[in-house]
């Protein structure tokens, strides 16, 4: 009998093609689940993801806007960064919000993991909601040219639900959150 959870590639070997500060990408020789020999791109990030749901007490959301250069174009997300090896999820969360938004946050909360593209990179990401909220100065990092943008719950959920927010981190805490909280 198979074991559907039994791991079915078979790794032959693997080379590493590329690497920098952020990631590295390597390619593998398996034989696939089928028995038939191939290859395997893996990109291997060196950060943690982090995400935040940052919820004031009247219940608008602060979302971030800025140009992705990867897509070439400009986003609305949650704030979001990098969480580097040594470093606790929860406090580059905390670190994050303060630096991209001022905010600080006196109660957090998990949303749990996700898995950003489980096809082509290992990186997982770590979602919070943050809430009891304190305004200070803004400090964002000098490849950050950010827009704020403060919007009731609703239109967030609005936003994730209909594509106008379509960066994976954000709806996926946008919609947990409403799923734990709201009847939409």
């Amino acid at each position: 009998m198979n074991d559907p959870f039994r791991n079915p590639w078979h790794t032959l070997g693997s080379r590493d093609v590329y690497e920098n500060p952020w990631i590295a990408v390597r390619e593998d020789s398996v034989l696939r689940p089928d028995g038939e020999p191939g290859i395997y791109g893996v990109v291997s990030m060196k950060n943690k993801a982090i995400g935040v749901l940052p919820i004031d007490a009247e219940g608008f959301v602060t979302l971030v806007g800025q140009f992705r250069y990867t897509l070439n174009e400009y986003c609305w997300e949650i704030p979001e960064g990098g969480c580097p090896a040594g470093e606790e999820p929860l406090a580059a969360a905390q670190r994050e919000l303060r630096e991209e938004t001022g905010l600080e946050a006196r109660t957090w909360q998990s949303l749990g993991r996700a898995h950003t593209s489980n096809s082509v990179t290992d990186e997982e990401a770590f979602l919070f909601l943050a809430t009891d909220l304190l305004q200070h100065e803004a400090q964002p990092e000098g490849t950050e040219l950010l827009q704020l943008r403060r919007v009731p719950f609703e239109e967030a959920v609005r936003m994730a639900q209909s594509g106008e927010v379509t960066d994976g981190l954000s709806v996926i805490a946008i919609l947990r959150y409403a799923a734990r909280s709201y009847t939409l």
